[in-house]
C-alpha cells in the first residue's frame, strides 16, 4: 500500500480541492499519511496569490526530499497552472499538473513511476470548462463546499482568471445533495467556497441559477447548524441576500467583503466594478439589520498609483466604517496582469508602512468589536484546537472564543455568556457552567 502526505498553500477552496483529491487516492487503496511520515507520494497544491509563490514551492519541496529522498513529488494549483515550465526545473519535481488535469491525477500520472524528465501535464487554461465538485472533511471542525470555479472579472491587479479560468459552478440540487452528504458525518458548520461565489449559477456558459435561490435551499438541509460564506463581493451581496441572512435558521451574521481600496480613484484603475458608496451602502444594510454582525474586509496597500492621499483615503474610510476586522495584502507585482504596466509605482518600503498602519486599525477594530458583544449570549462551535489549557472556538458572528478544555466540548455547540478580552486576545466564557444547545 503506498503511502501519499498532501500539503495545501493558500485559500479554503484549495483546502476543499486537496481534500476531495485525498479520498481519490484513499478510494483506490493509497494510504494518506502526514507530510512527515515518509510519504511514498507528495501532493503540493499551491497558490498563486499569496507572495513569493515560487520559494514557498521550492522550501516545501526540499523539505519533501529530505523527509522521504525517494518519493514522487506532483504540484498541482493556481502556481502550477501558471508556471507549469518553472516548477518543472525545481529539482526533485516529478510531475505538474494544471487546472484541467489535477483532479485525474491518479489516472493521468500511471501508477507515479518515477521518469528521467519530469511530467508537465498543463492545457490551457481555457481548457478548464468543468466543474470539479469538493468539499472537506475531516480535515476541520467545519467543512469547506466548494460551490463555484473561475472568474470573469478581469481585476488589473489578479491572475485567478488565467489560474482557474472561466466563472462556473455547480447545481443548487448537486450543493444540496453534498451538503446532506456531510451533514451524515455529525459535520456541524459548512463554509461556502469559491473563487467568486456570488456568481453562483454558470453552467456551460450560461447563468442557469442564482446564489441567493442556492441560500434559500440551503437553509433548509437537515443537521448543519450553521452555514457560512466565506467571501463575497459587495456588487454581488444583494439586499435580498442580507435580508434573508438577517432571519435565516442557518446562515450566520459574518460577512466578509472584499474592499481592495476605499479611494474610488484607485478602484477604477483596479478595474473593480463599484465604488465605495456601494460598500458603504451594503456595510449600512448589515449593521441595521443585524448589528451583532461580523464584517471582514479585503484591502490591498501600494497599488500602482496609490499616492499618499489616496492611501488616506483608504485609511479614514475603514477607520469611520462599522467592520470588524481588516485582511490586509501588500499590493505585489504579477506577470500578466494590467497593473503591471501603470505608472505611479510605490516604493515597497511605503507599502510595507501602509501595510503596517492598517494591520494596526484592524487589531483595534477587531478589540472594538468584542468588546461591544461582551455580556451578550452567543453559540460557540467548539474545535480541537486546544493551548494552554484552554479550547478555542468560533461564535456564530465570528468572535474567537476560549474556555477550560474538556475533551467533550470538541465539535460542540453551546450557549455561552462572553465576559472579557484575555491577553491572547479571545474572548473567555462566563463560568462554572455551559448550557448545551438543544440540536
Amino acid at each position: 500500500m503506498k503511502k501519499v502526505a498532501f500539503y495545501t498553500l493558500g485559500c479554503k477552496l484549495n483546502f476543499s480541492e486537496t481534500s476531495t483529491i485525498s479520498r481519490q487516492f484513499e478510494d483506490k487503496g493509497y494510504l494518506k499519511v502526514d507530510f512527515q511520515d515518509n510519504p511514498d507520494i507528495f501532493i503540493i497544491n499551491t497558490c498563486s496569490v499569496t507572495e513569493n509563490a515560487d520559494k514557498k514551492c521550492k522550501k516545501i519541496v526540499k523539505e519533501a526530499k529530505k523527509i522521504s529522498p525517494n518519493s514522487y513529488v506532483t504540484i498541482i494549483g493556481c502556481y502550477a497552472q501558471l508556471k507549469p515550465k518553472e516548477i518543472s526545473e525545481i529539482k526533485g519535481v516529478d510531475a505538474v499538473l494544471g487546472a484541467a488535469e489535477k483532479f485525474r491525477l491518479i489516472e493521468l500520472l500511471d501508477d507515479f513511476a518515477k521518469a528521467q524528465d519530469t511530467k508537465i501535464l498543463a492545457s490551457e487554461i481555457q481548457e478548464a470548462t468543468t466543474f470539479n465538485n469538493a468539499y472537506s472533511i475531516n480535515d476541520r471542525t467545519r467543512t469547506f463546499l466548494k460551490v463555484q470555479d473561475g472568474c470573469n472579472y478581469g481585476c488589473a491587479f489578479c491572475t485567478i482568471p488565467l489560474a482557474r479560468g472561466k466563472s462556473r459552478s455547480n447545481t443548487i440540487e448537486s450543493v444540496v445533495a453534498s451538503a446532506k452528504e456531510i451533514a451524515g458525518t455529525k459535520v456541524k458548520e459548512i463554509v461556502l467556497t469559491g473563487v467568486n461565489i456570488g456568481d453562483f449559477g454558470i453552467v456551460d456558459g450560461k447563468r442557469n441559477e442564482k446564489f441567493a435561490d442556492l441560500v434559500y435551499a440551503l437553509d433548509e438541509v437537515e443537521g448543519i447548524n450553521r452555514f457560512r460564506i466565506s467571501s463575497i463581493e459587495p456588487n454581488l451581496l444583494t439586499n435580498e441576500i442580507i435580508s434573508f441572512a438577517a432571519q435565516s435558521k442557518r446562515f450566520v451574521p459574518h460577512f466578509h467583503i472584499p474592499l481592495q481600496s476605499g479611494s474610488n480613484t484607485i478602484l477604477r484603475k483596479m478595474g473593480r466594478r463599484y465604488l465605495r458608496e456601494l460598500y458603504e451602502d451594503r456595510v449600512s444594510k448589515i449593521k441595521t439589520l443585524m448589528p451583532h454582525a461580523c464584517i471582514g474586509v479585503d484591502v490591498i496597500v501600494g497599488f500602482p498609483g496609490e499616492t499618499d492621499e489616496l492611501f488616506l483615503e483608504t485609511y479614514n474610510f475603514l477607520n469611520e466604517l462599522d467592520i470588524s476586522y481588516l485582511h490586509v495584502f501588500t499590493y505585489s507585482e504579477r506577470a500578466n496582469t494590467r497593473a503591471v504596466e501603470m505608472e505611479g509605482v510605490v516604493p515597497m518600503k511605503k507599502r510595507n508602512e501602509r501595510s503596517k498602519m492598517l494591520r494596526i486599525l484592524s487589531e483595534k477594530k477587531r478589540r472594538k468589536f468584542y468588546e461591544e458583544n461582551l455580556g451578550n449570549t452567543f453559540t460557540v462551535l467548539f474545535e480541537e484546537d486546544i493551548e494552554n489549557g484552554k479550547i478555542h472556538g468560533f461564535t456564530e458572528n465570528y468572535i474567537r472564543v476560549s474556555a477550560k478544555y474538556d475533551p467533550m466540548l470538541v465539535n460542540e455547540l453551546k450557549v455561552v455568556t462572553l465576559d472579557k478580552i484575555n491577553d491572547e486576545g479571545t474572548v473567555e466564557v462566563m463560568e462554572p457552567e455551559f448550557i448545551y444547545e438543544n440540536h
